[in-house]
């Protein structure tokens, strides 16, 4: 009676049409009504103690430090120098796009700023060259998806609070997969635009000498990483700490070294961050309360048994659950589907030899695919909003492109090393 009342009430609330996020947290209110005799109090206690967390602060200053950086000039830098390395190619603007979009990641954290950023300056200038508007806002919303996997990554951030897993060593482990994601976003870019004659962004020859001159342009921004990583793995801070020294270092950027930022810039940077961090974080307490009265239930055991008593090999199984998160993603978002998801699925895969670190990085990119898969689609969303492009266009124009994250997907799940070289050589 409670399973049901529960997952009944979540899919009508959300078939009404009501935030996934208030979605969650009322279909719990309802279920803790009706069927336990538990406090209705106990949804607001556990929403709470959710967010008591200090691993949980990386998440609103790695939001804070990509807002920065965007807005101190670095966006500007990255763009030149991709269009260095990539706009010579077939279809150049499409690969500034996605190669932009990498390195932004590395800023970001996150898909939907990844695309906001991006996209408001690469479409338009896709559609000035008469680029199919859908195809150019379809390669924004795949390529802005790498934001979550190339880290920092605010997903791999949650799951490591979640899971109890290394934050530093999912940052680590997305650095190969973001890359391999990338390269298939480009190959499809290229097929593309080589069938529609889409011609290269330049046609000069850099030298050497001018490549090195973009490379040293952007030095501050490629440092991001570097610092970030270095830092967590040199035992130097914290990744929470390590979100805190970005901002610093993102001010200290925009303001005298670009000095393309003022103090007006940093106060509309943080009020940004916070509305969008407010956001996050009802999503997290409310998700808490949610997976709360799954674990009541013991549904997660349920679950679990259930997928186990389908087969023990581990190749099947992991072909089942990215079957089930590619499902969960087109309709929950990331921070929900992570917060109910991990508690459930981590202790499947572990029981059959799958690294938890391994495990995060198939988690996060099956949600990453959310990101450009209707009806949620969040990415979509943000290229259409951004650009006026209606998005039954850009629907029909990502389909390549989701083929390609797929079978990147496959890839990553089958083949650990891509996932835990990184890690395991650094330990």
């Amino acid at each position: 009676m409670t399973i049901a009342l529960l997952f009944i009430s979540l899919f009508v609330f959300l078939l009404i049409g009501v935030p996934v996020a208030i979605a969650l947290g009322a279909s719990a209110l309802v279920t803790i009504y009706f069927t336990t005799t538990l406090p209705l109090t106990i949804m607001t206690q556990k929403a709470f103690t959710a967010l008591d967390s200090f691993p949980l602060l990386a998440i609103p200053f790695f939001m804070l430090a990509g807002i920065l950086m965007g807005k101190g000039g670095v966006s500007k830098r990255l763009l030149t120098l991709a269009t260095m390395l990539v706009g010579w190619m077939v279809g150049g603007l499409a690969m500034v796009t996605v190669v932009t979009c990498m390195f932004f990641a590395a800023i970001s954290g996150s898909g939907p700023a990844t695309v906001a950023a991006i996209g408001s300056f690469m479409i338009p200038s896709m559609r000035e060259k008469n680029y199919n508007e859908g195809f150019a806002a379809a390669v924004t919303a795949a390529a802005g998806s790498i934001g979550v996997i190339i880290p920092p990554s605010i997903p791999f951030v949650m799951y490591g609070v979640i899971g109890g897993v290394s934050v530093g060593g999912m940052f680590l482990a997305g650095v190969i997969p973001g890359i391999i994601i990338g390269l298939g976003l480009m190959a499809v870019s290229y097929f593309i635009a080589k069938k529609n004659n889409y011609k290269p962004e330049t046609t000069v020859n850099y030298s050497f000498k001018e490549v090195i001159k973009a490379l040293w342009d952007a030095k501050w921004a490629l440092m991001i990483p570097v610092i970030i990583l270095g830092g967590i793995y040199g035992g130097v801070f914290s990744p929470t700490e390590a979100a805190v020294v970005a901002c610093v270092y993102g001010i200290i950027i925009g303001l005298f070294v670009h000095k393309e930022m003022t103090i007006k810039d940093i106060y509309v940077c943080i009020r940004e961050a916070i509305v969008i961090n407010a956001t996050t974080m009802i999503i997290v307490g409310l998700s808490i309360s949610f997976a709360y009265i799954m674990t009541l239930e013991q549904i997660p055991n349920s679950i679990a048994a259930y997928i186990t008593d389908l087969s023990s090999n581990p190749l099947v199984i992991l072909l089942v659950i990215n079957i089930l998160l590619l499902v969960v993603g087109m309709f929950i978002d990331t921070i929900s589907a992570l917060v109910v998801l991990t508690p459930i699925l981590l202790p499947i895969v572990t029981a059959v030899g799958v690294e938890p670190i391994h495990f995060g990085v198939i988690l996060v990119a099956n949600l990453a695919i959310g990101f450009i898969t209707p009806p949620l689609g969040v990415n979509l969303f943000v290229a259409s909003s951004s650009s006026g492009i209606k998005l039954e266009k850009i629907v029909v124009a990502i389909m390549p492109f989701l083929l390609s994250m797929i079978i990147t997907l496959l890839l990553i799940t089958y083949i650990p090393a891509l996932s835990m070289w990184l890690p395991n050589f650094l330990e």
